[in-house]
């Protein structure tokens, strides 16, 4: 049963990161800062930012303590992915991108290959790749990136603060609809202050947040190839452009797999950010039309390492002679980053959904307990909040500094969410799908929305209009997935509701995701740790009716206001109790029927890779910092495990 619909690896990922990928001086100068300068006060100079100022590794940094200093460097990796691509440009509105068709490329500010945390011991700090240092205000007004003279594209040319520039502006230009709507507001200006030196512009009077994060997350692009070939970000096409990073694409066999390898003449592998990291001389993808193929594969040696999703194949299917004989690993590791708020998501724009009586009814048709005992073996936990297991998840009735926030934005937050406790998961009888006592519950609820029985058992409102929903799901998923909404439909069913589960491929898929094309889908938002202007894409009102971050488009003023808070806050405990209230206002709003959580990675390979032995909290790490033991691997090939 897969969690997200991404790779588990990238759960915890920056927000900065969701947002560009769910997606996308001279000595007169230098005079003219320094007067600028004492008019701003202190100016911070460092080799990598946070918003407090507080870093874990210090500017002579030797390497990350979680990776081995010493891993070798070779050998292959080989995953799968279901489904089909028909482009290599991963930020493309169009076509489906890829897998990992982001990783050639590179950002000021560093983070882990497959777009995970770097370094993915800590949350929030991001330190100096393309970069060697920043300098900033105090008040943050703007940020000013000092680049590596040595930092060079695949093809040989150098990475210039003039390939940033065009970066920025292309990603504002021919990026997402909401992205550029929400950056040319909070950063009016970029400008090359020399080859190597970049600097950005903050609007003034708005939040700090994430500001200096986001620009230093803008992947490089080559300036010189796009202006050479004429491509655009925004076109679906197999031709990649030049990256910066350790990865580049070896080969492509669309709808078949895509090979990366290891650039030998990669510019930074020698630099602390990278030390035991970048180890696979190749990442191989293999693609899949369904699970189960998927899986065969895997045990015939086709691929070699497995992030399992399905609960049922967790729990019998790994009982096949290489696991019996030691030469497919299966291992369950911590995982430190708060669970995927992933569930089943309302489409607000649909007028049948506006109403929250019909939402609560139609969650009342999901029963979590009967769903993971007959159909997940118990693997499971239910989820409730949207940073779940942290000290941020709302619970009881809000007090102290989250109280005295709500009570402050008056009239926009509802009087019971000031005395009730926190919005929890209905709970059912697990011995049976159809709870008798949850179905008189929904039952009333449709009644008194004004949605009638009709003589046939079908559910009509006042002008004689059926209660009907489509929930979309991709052909290619999870059959785990797929029993599940099936047995949630039968309950949908049984309270009069015409529910129709369409099943399309890939593709169709992907396009009608984006469109908001359906009533009900299985989807996801990121999970926080802090708060940020990813916020106000993912749960704000300005960019809910096309944000592809927000598939409920969901759009609340009670939201808007306490992010508008969020963004305010100036110590930890405002931000700690805002983000509260956030996760307590989320849940209020029920916008999505959360559904289950796993606290650890589940994970199968062939017994030629190791990692660390104390897993760092914020990610998995298998492409990142993992290695190869070439002598595992000779063994497994003589033994004719590995084809």
């Amino acid at each position: 049963m897969p969690r997200t619909h991404a790779s588990a690896a990238r759960r915890a990922r920056s927000m900065t990161s969701q947002t560009f990928w769910m997606m996308f001086l001279t000595l007169g100068t230098m005079l003219v800062s320094v007067a600028a300068y004492a008019q701003e006060g202190k100016i911070i100079r460092s080799h990598g930012y946070s918003f407090y100022g507080d870093l874990k590794y210090p500017a002579d940094y030797p390497y990350f303590d979680y990776v081995n200093p010493d891993a070798p460097k070779g050998g292959e990796i080989a995953i799968s992915t279901l489904g089909t691509f028909d482009s290599m440009n991963p930020a493309s509105r169009k076509g489906r991108a890829g897998a990992l068709s982001h990783i050639m490329y590179e950002s000021l500010l560093g983070e882990g290959v497959g777009g995970e945390l770097a370094p993915a011991d800590v949350y929030g700090e991001s330190y100096c790749l393309l970069c060697e240092s920043l300098e900033y205000p105090e008040t943050k007004d703007w940020v000013i990136f000092h680049m590596r003279k040595d930092a060079t594209f695949s093809t040989g040319d150098p990475v210039t603060a003039h390939d940033i520039v065009f970066s920025h502006n292309l990603l504002l230009d021919q990026g997402l609809k909401s992205y550029g709507d929400a950056v040319r507001k909070r950063i009016p200006k970029v400008e090359a202050i020399d080859d190597y030196t970049v600097k950005f512009y903050f609007t003034p009077g708005i939040s700090r947040r994430s500001l200096i994060s986001q620009v230093g997350g803008v992947p490089a692009w080559s300036k010189k190839w796009f202006d050479e070939t004429g491509a655009r970000l925004d076109e679906s096409r197999l031709m990649t452009s030049p990256g910066s990073g350790p990865y580049m694409v070896e080969a492509v066999d669309v709808n078949r797999r895509i090979v990366y390898k290891r650039n030998p003449d990669y510019w930074g592998k020698d630099l602390p950010f990278n030390v035991g990291r970048n180890n696979f001389d190749t990442i191989r993808v293999e693609y899949f039309g369904d699970e189960n193929s998927a899986f065969e594969a895997f045990k015939a040696g086709e691929y070699t390492f497995r992030v399992e999703g399905s609960s049922k194949k967790w729990a019998s299917a790994y009982d096949f002679p290489k696991v019996a004989a030691g030469q497919v690993v299966k291992e369950e590791l911590p995982d430190g980053a708060p669970p995927t708020p992933a569930g089943i998501v309302f489409n607000l724009g649909r007028d049948v959904l506006k109403d929250k009586r019909v939402r609560q009814a139609i969650a009342l048709g999901y029963n979590f307990e009967w769903t993971n005992e007959s159909l997940q073996f118990g693997l499971f936990k239910p989820r409730a909040s949207f940073i779940q297991d942290t000290p941020l998840m709302a619970t009881g009735k809000p007090q102290g500094m989250e109280l005295a926030l709500l009570e402050q934005l008056g009239d926009v937050v509802p009087a019971e969410m000031l005395t009730e406790d926190a919005v929890m998961p209905h709970s059912s009888d697990a011995s049976r799908l159809l709870d008798r006592r949850n179905l008189r519950r929904a039952m009333k609820l449709l009644d008194d929305a004004g949605w009638a029985v009709g003589t046939d058992g079908k559910r009509y409102d006042a002008s004689g209009q059926p209660l009907r929903l489509n929930f979309l799901m991709d052909s290619a998923g999870s059959p785990t997935l797929s029993a599940i909404v099936e047995n949630f439909m039968s309950n949908l069913q049984n309270m009069g509701i015409d529910a129709v589960l369409e099943r399309v491929d890939s593709s169709q898929f992907t396009a009608r995701q984006r469109d908001r094309d359906y009533d009900l889908i299985y989807d996801q938002y990121p999970t926080f740790l802090g708060t940020g202007t990813g916020l106000a894409q993912f749960f704000g009102s300005e960019a809910s009716g096309y944000s592809v971050f927000n598939p409920a488009g969901v759009a609340s003023p009670m939201i808007d206001a306490i992010i508008e808070v969020s963004l305010a806050a100036q110590t930890k405990e405002e931000e700690d109790a805002s983000l509260i209230a956030l996760d307590r206002a989320l849940r209020y709003e029920f916008f999505m029927i959360p559904t289950w959580y796993n606290d650890s990675f589940w994970t199968a390979y062939y017994d030629q890779y190791e990692h660390p032995e104390n897993q760092p909290a914020y990610a998995l790490g298998y492409l990142d910092f993992w290695w190869y033991n070439a002598d595992k691997a000779a063994a497994l090939r003589a033994a004719g495990a590995l084809r």
